[in-house]
């Protein structure tokens, strides 16, 4: 069975739902039956010689879990001698026996159902007399790893919870990122170190704050697994929301991973790693969603530890708090010496300008650039996100940049690598092909500058794309067509994000306009700055202040000067600045001539209507 069917057959509960239910709850009943169904699909094959080592070690009077754990062949087990199907042969004491199903779990998966709120369900589903028809329709499904393998199950909940935010009205972007983009990261994560994790049992942690279902982890694992299979990704992370916490804990658990890595709670007031250290690390947190309600935490670390602590170099405002959960990653760096970190973290355009010199953004900005912890900055296609179609981007940061990146950041536009989707999904209408994550990978892998060559032909119509790599010919036009380039890729040293704020002043003067003087202190005997008059310039960091000032502001003013107290540094991105291509309007003699010859065109047809 497909992804697409099992989606449908699994969606279809919803019938026996309606009524009973209001739609935006169907997914408190649906989740956390598909996840037991899952569960009871993998230990299924190995349920009785699990009782047998379980009345063997009772009669030992042996603490049996080591030795259950062992029989299963995962890190859970059930003692009970009930599954989905067998409840069905007592209808009517098919609540009591579930309870007494999933209690008999061992404790990881307990705490799955106690976070889907699973008693309460059954409870209802009860009293409306639809349990046994829920059980039944869910006991009719195979979902064991061999006929639904974990990459298909990951798709399928995405499915599901994306169905259920969109029928409640909330945002299913906070609960998952689109498969093409969680790869791309991924590939952006590993593609320089390929050589080292290719080596046989190698070891890696990676790391999730904003874990979700747990894609972005599950898609790391597939991707070690596919070219190291004697490699291992131990894999942490930690979530805000119930629902998606159990799920990405069940799915931790099939995968075999250590759940106690999977930590619920706020990862903002209430770090759930706080002395951990990560090799790699994914984020995709919420695009600007305020964090009042931390704020009060959030702001005593950040008073109390200053760079001791996560929040260091500064607070955004409490507006948009994305740029926390990147201090949040920083901290969360294995020290160079110890063979270092990088992470990736989508972010929207916001925080690349947002704030002036000396506000929380650009100190932010200006402690990762003047530490040279940005490798790349990578822009996505629009639409791509379930619940926004706003500009995003791919910040990848790392304290171990190989040589010929050192003191450089990189920017790929890659904004125009998307192919439109079938069907849209909520506000995605784009995704990204295997060969638009292949380019952008190679481009970052490669640190190439590049442009992008658009060909037309004699019709304006395009006929094809082309990556031109720095030194390479871009691609020939064809007999009157012609060839669009558009930078691709950039390199740029650190420093040139970075500016001075200068304030100019100018002298205050009496009704007389004679220059007002300072009487007392430090100003006595010097002129008085007029507030009124009061500007400031913005200087680029590898430009000298003293000759900007004589060229630009002193053939205007020539009475002004520079307060240097008020000096600020900031660092902000432009982006898309940097990849503005100027197209010249036509000549006018061209257009002249087309609206002519519609004019014409225009008279013709009057005439003959005329006649």
């Amino acid at each position: 069975m497909n992804q697409q069917a099992l989606s449908s057959f699994l969606w279809s509960v919803a019938d026996l739902l309606r009524g009973d239910y209001r739609q935006s709850d169907y997914g408190k009943v649906i989740l956390p039956f598909t996840v037991l169904r899952r569960i009871d699909c993998v230990l299924g094959p190995t349920k009785d010689a699990v009782l047998e080592e379980l009345a063997l070690r009772q009669s030992q009077g042996m603490n049996p879990e080591p030795f259950l754990l062992r029989k299963a062949g995962q890190t859970f087990y059930n003692t009970s001698k009930l599954d989905l199907k067998k409840l069905l042969g007592d209808q009517d004491n098919i609540a009591a026996n579930l309870y007494s199903y999933v209690q008999a779990f061992s404790p990881a998966v307990r705490d799955i159902f106690e976070r889907f709120e699973f008693s309460a369900q059954v409870d209802r589903l009860s009293k409306s007399g639809l349990l046994y028809q829920v059980a039944e329709k869910f006991a009719q499904i195979d979902l064991h790893p061999d006929r639904v393998d974990n990459h298909q199950m990951g798709l399928v909940f995405e499915e599901l919870i994306r169905r259920f935010a969109e029928l409640s009205n909330e945002t299913a972007g906070e609960h998952f990122t689109p498969r093409e983009v969680i790869r791309l990261m991924v590939n952006l994560m590993f593609v320089e170190d390929d050589d080292v994790l290719s080596k046989p049992g190698v070891v890696r942690t990676i790391y999730d704050p904003t874990a979700g279902t747990g894609g972005m982890l599950s898609v790391a694992g597939e991707y070690l697994t596919e070219h190291n299979d004697r490699a291992s990704l131990v894999m942490y992370g930690q979530e805000l929301n119930p629902e998606s916490y159990a799920i990405c804990k069940a799915d931790m658990l099939i995968k075999g991973q250590d759940v106690s890595n999977i930590i619920f709670g706020n990862t903002l007031s209430d770090d759930g790693h706080p002395s951990q250290k990560f090799d790699y690390m994914l984020s995709n947190p919420p695009f600007g969603v305020e964090w009042k309600k931390v704020e009060k935490t959030v702001r005593s670390e950040h008073e109390r530890l200053g760079f001791s602590g996560r929040f260091g170099p500064g607070l955004p405002r409490v507006s948009d708090g994305s740029l926390l959960f990147l201090m949040h990653l920083l901290s969360k760096m294995r020290p160079a010496r110890d063979g270092g970190s990088r992470f990736g973290i989508v972010l929207n355009g916001s925080p690349l300008f947002t704030g002036g010199a000396g506000s929380g953004e650009s100190e932010i900005r200006r402690y990762v650039l003047e530490n040279d912890l940005v490798e790349a900055i990578i822009a996505l296609p629009t639409d791509m996100f379930y619940n926004t179609g706003i500009a995003t981007y791919v910040w990848v940061l790392s304290n171990r940049k190989p040589d010929h990146r050192k003191g450089q950041v990189q920017l790929i536009d890659g904004s125009n690598f998307w192919q439109k989707m079938r069907k849209s999904l909520g506000s995605k209408r784009k995704e990204m092909g295997d060969a638009d994550i292949a380019t952008v990978t190679r481009l970052f892998g490669g640190f190439h500058q590049a442009q992008l060559a658009t060909v037309f032909d004699a019709a304006g119509k395009e006929t094809g794309r082309h990556v031109v790599l720095e030194g390479e010919a871009a691609p020939e036009a064809p007999a009157g067509g012609k060839v669009k380039l558009a930078r691709l890729a950039r390199i740029f040293p650190n420093t040139a994000f970075g500016y001075r704020q200068i304030t100019v002043e100018r002298p205050l003067r009496d009704a007389a306009g004679t220059v007002v003087l300072g009487e007392r202190g430090k100003a006595k005997g010097k002129p008085q700055p007029d507030t009124a008059l009061r500007d400031t310039e913005t200087v680029p960091l590898n430009e000298d202040v003293k000759d900007y000032f004589k060229r630009e502001v002193l053939p205007h003013a020539p009475d002004a000067w520079i307060d240097e107290d008020k000096t600020k540094v900031g660092y902000e991105i432009p982006f898309n600045r940097h990849f503005y291509v100027f197209e010249p309007p036509r000549p006018l003699a061209e257009i002249d001539a087309e609206l002519a010859e519609v004019t014409g065109r225009i008279q013709r047809m009057l005439t003959e209507l005329s006649a």
